[in-house]
């Protein structure tokens, strides 16, 4: 069960726990495809295909593991490698992954989110933990947050226990202190339980807990969570 008394700060995942991910990237890689046919007309044609595209992704994580937490740099050299491959310019591969990254951080927010962060960002201290390459500040977020930590600046991802204790560090709390929310129950519920949180489970599409451990809560959106403190007061 969940303890509100030792609940001191409040860190969230973004993708899928603020806005849905799916339609940010299907829009994001449309405008990106739209740029490669009038700059990259080759690569556009010859990686148009989910095949070809999937070919690269496989490429990309069996031959630069170095990159697996910054999926920004897997996006950009995935380019690269598509403008190689179809004998166009690879430095075209930086303003291209503009393009598509610029449209990433274009998300439509759950109609929950705004008003959730609005009334916790005054309660508690926030910070973000993502493994994605969302910018809050670009989407809009960033006043709500203290800090924000990315498995791309940090170096290791969730559910590693490090990057939750980062996000303790942030904030100058111990992780015993802290409300973790996110919507997987492997990389946030579990990570975050691992490295010592409370951990809070956004399930908005009813879908059946994995885990043989519990969320300490379970939520179909944050709206719920607000009125759990309200109800505190």
């Amino acid at each position: 069960m969940l303890d509100l008394q030792r609940i001191k700060a409040i860190s969230l995942d973004l993708d899928d726990t603020l806005w849905p991910i799916l339609p940010t990237i299907e829009r994001a890689e449309k405008m990106l495809h739209d740029w490669m046919v009038d700059h990259a007309p080759m690569t556009a044609a010859l990686f148009s295909s989910p095949s070809a595209l999937r070919e690269i992704r496989d490429h990309m994580a069996a031959n630069r593991p170095d990159l697996k937490n910054d999926l920004s740099a897997v996006r950009r050299e995935s380019i690269r490698l598509a403008l190689y491959r179809a004998g166009e310019n690879p430095l075209l591969a930086e303003q291209a992954f503009e393009v598509f990254f610029a449209a990433r951080q274009r998300v439509t927010l759950f109609d929950d989110a705004l008003p959730a962060l609005a009334y916790l960002a005054e309660r508690f201290p926030l910070v973000t933990i993502s493994n994605g390459n969302a910018d809050v500040g670009r989407v809009g977020l960033g006043a709500y947050f203290r800090a924000t930590i990315s498995a791309r600046e940090f170096g290791v991802g969730k559910p590693d226990p490090r990057i939750f204790h980062a996000a303790a560090g942030a904030l100058e709390l111990t992780t015993d202190s802290i409300l973790h929310i996110g919507d997987d129950a492997t990389l946030d519920v579990l990570g975050s339980i691992n490295a010592g949180m409370q951990a809070a489970w956004v399930n908005r599409s009813d879908h059946l807990w994995p885990h043989e451990q519990q969320p300490h809560l379970t939520l179909s959106n944050l709206t719920e969570l607000c009125e759990l403190f309200k109800a505190q007061a």
